[in-house]
């Protein structure tokens, strides 16, 4: 049953998919990264639960590390569809009737300029949203939907995409099927994104769970483990520290992740960049006599050689 704050949210995608793609600022962003994810990529760093007998009454402790500090060369893509300077909580205006905390996007953008400052202007484009399963991501959904028209508006100011990063999987541990559906639904998810944005060589990096809802984290982490899709890679957050309600990892257990996603992106950024670089070939002179190697001419010549 869809509540209220699913209604707001339908609003909202409503108003975005309508909304005049042309007046997103033209800001230099040239490096575009998604968030997507539920709510350990959305963030819940620092959220303290206050409530009594059952009853959520959670606040954000307002503490962001120096690794998560704003920086004039990171922006974010918020509700409005306008860049503005990041600063966390990240998805406060996404990730809507939640409690956002610190989460991985900025320790992960500012670990990328700090280790890579030629890198220019990072642009986030948060589109977590906390609780959801991964068959609410399905292409052609509320949530997908969400995150394609979020990542188009970011690019009509020009810039590149260069990598999703994804968190989730906390929501199919709860039951037996959802856990053994997961990596076909997971390979699917990715191999949409892709085509839908015309990225057939985009990176992937996704976090392999760190905790769980229901009884099954492990068989989701083995599926998340073993996609094997040539553009994903994993981050395995299994042994952060969690926060007391066992499923939302610490403000500098995010603080870490975020600097384990920069790693791997760093990694593949400058193995993608290597592949990039022209090939330097050697003149070398020889006294053989030369050869036509067009097929064509080489067939029609066959006969007289």
């Amino acid at each position: 049953m869809i509540s209220f704050l699913w209604l707001v949210l339908l609003t909202r995608i409503r108003w975005v998919n309508t909304a005049d793609l042309a007046n997103v600022s033209t800001s230099q962003v040239l490096n575009i990264f998604i968030l997507a994810g539920q709510s350990n990529m959305s963030g819940r760093g620092g959220v303290i639960n206050h409530g009594q007998n059952g009853l959520a009454n959670e606040t954000w402790d307002g503490v962001i590390p120096p690794e998560c500090q704003s920086n004039s060369n990171i922006l974010r893509l918020n509700a409005g569809l306008t860049w503005v300077e990041a600063q966390e909580p990240l998805h406060q205006d996404i990730d809507l009737g939640k409690v956002c905390g610190v989460g991985p996007g900025m320790s992960f953008a500012n670990s990328v300029l700090k280790r890579d400052p030629s890198i220019g202007v990072i642009g986030l484009v948060p589109c977590a949203i906390g609780g959801t399963n991964i068959s609410e991501w399905a292409r052609g959904g509320v949530l997908y939907n969400h995150m394609i028209r979020r990542t188009e508006a970011a690019l009509q100011g020009g810039g590149q995409l260069q990598a999703l990063l994804w968190y989730q999987g906390e929501s199919d541990t709860e039951t037996l099927e959802d856990a053994k559906l997961y990596r076909f639904r997971l390979k699917r998810l990715f191999k949409n994104v892709l085509r839908d944005l015309q990225s057939p060589t985009l990176p992937v990096i996704q976090v392999a769970l760190a905790s769980s809802i229901g009884s099954y984290m492990e068989q989701v982490r083995k599926a998340q483990l073993s996609i094997n899709l040539p553009n994903v890679r994993t981050v395995d957050a299994k042994g952060l520290p969690v926060g007391m309600d066992y499923v939302h990892i610490t403000t500098l257990a995010q603080v870490q992740l975020g600097q384990m996603l920069a790693d791997t992106f760093l990694q593949t950024h400058q193995t993608t960049q290597a592949v990039l670089l022209p090939v330097q070939t050697e003149t070398v002179t020889s006294n053989a006599p030369r050869r036509c190697s067009n097929f064509l001419l080489d067939l029609l010549l066959s006969p007289f050689r």
